[in-house]
């Protein structure tokens, strides 16, 4: 049992770091195009983890060298095990039954937590201020985001589906089609809080504000180089999928096995793939277009939108999935 857990672990893991660099080629070769550039090649991620592990880890002198370097490992680790309770398309998550949507919303801010105390361990002022901006961007779409978990799993609750804070019964229950108007229109907001949370988790433009290189010369990662500097890109590949398979799971769990009366390894195969694809959807939509449509934001900006206007729509979605409760029941 133990062996078997090892070995899907290291599965998901990798996967989800191959993966995760083949969106990020993706993503800067759509980027570039929709930008009337050539662009990297897809395989540019690849030779920059390549060209980083065998720079040298250059640490400032004035940081508080433990803490520098384990914050890019604190952030891989965090990333990689928020993969394992997450449902892969038909695969049900490698760690069920030992954690729940509470857990996943914890892992997902560890990195940021993480990439904060490797700038404040930094020791320079661009790095500090980068530190600061990552805290207040967390506090700030931390709120819209568990009240998205929230009302999804109330909902799913209502319906007598338990343990209600189990991925594995949420992805299982799509709601679209068990609820009435109201409960789609509800879910539809919540969905929209999602996505514009998306790239503020993941720190892409326009909320690339804890970097913002031509503010701050890169911000909490401006001193970070070589495996360290590694590290962190691999934790962002990995998070980025996170991202995704966390949207996919929440809202479209849907398979094609199904519906093409597929069995067996075909069917696996098949939904894997759908699954795949729904990630990159999702990764396109609301990464690569909005970084392209949109410009950095301010920090005053970020703080007051995620609290007012999408904490707000967020909350009217789960007043319109209350009310859609009290008609349909």
């Amino acid at each position: 049992m133990i062996v078997q857990m090892i070995w899907q672990s290291a599965a998901v893991v990798l996967g989800g770091l191959l993966l995760g660099l083949v969106y990020k080629g993706l993503d800067r070769k759509l980027a570039a195009r929709m930008q009337g550039r050539i662009g990297p090649p897809l395989r540019q991620p690849f030779l920059d983890v390549r060209k980083l592990m065998v720079k040298e880890n250059v640490v400032p002198r004035d940081a508080v060298p433990w803490l520098f370097h384990a914050a890019p490992i604190l952030a891989l680790v965090a990333a990689a095990t928020v993969l394992l309770y997450l449902p892969l398309g038909g695969l049900a998550p490698v760690l069920t039954g030992r954690g729940d949507l509470i857990l996943v919303l914890y892992l997902l801010a560890v990195p940021a937590v993480a990439m904060a105390l490797g700038g404040f361990a930094a020791g320079t002022p661009f790095s500090a201020v980068g530190a600061q901006r990552e805290i207040v961007m967390m506090m700030s779409y931390e709120f819209p985001l568990a009240v998205v978990v929230v009302g999804i799993v109330w909902r799913t609750a209502t319906l007598g589906h338990s343990p209600a804070f189990s991925l594995a019964v949420v992805s299982g229950t799509p709601l679209w089609s068990l609820v009435g108007p109201l409960g789609v229109l509800g879910l539809a907001l919540l969905l929209l809080c999602l996505l514009v949370v998306t790239p503020a988790e993941l720190s892409k433009i326009p909320f690339d504000i804890p970097e913002a290189e031509t503010e701050i010369a890169g911000g909490l990662l401006v001193e970070y180089s070589g495996v360290n500097l590694a590290l962190f890109y691999l934790a962002d590949a990995l998070k980025t999928v996170a991202m995704g398979a966390l949207v996919v799971a929440l809202f479209i769990p849907y398979g094609l096995a199904g519906v093409f009366g597929l069995e067996g390894l075909v069917a696996g195969i098949v939904d894997v793939a759908f699954f795949l694809v729904k990630v990159f959807a999702v990764v396109f939509a609301s990464v690569t277009v909005v970084r392209v449509a949109m410009a950095r934001l301010k920090v005053d900006q970020v703080a007051r939108g995620f609290w007012i206007p999408i904490t707000t729509a967020a909350l009217a979605g789960l007043v319109l999935l209350i009310l859609d409760k009290a008609v349909v029941g």
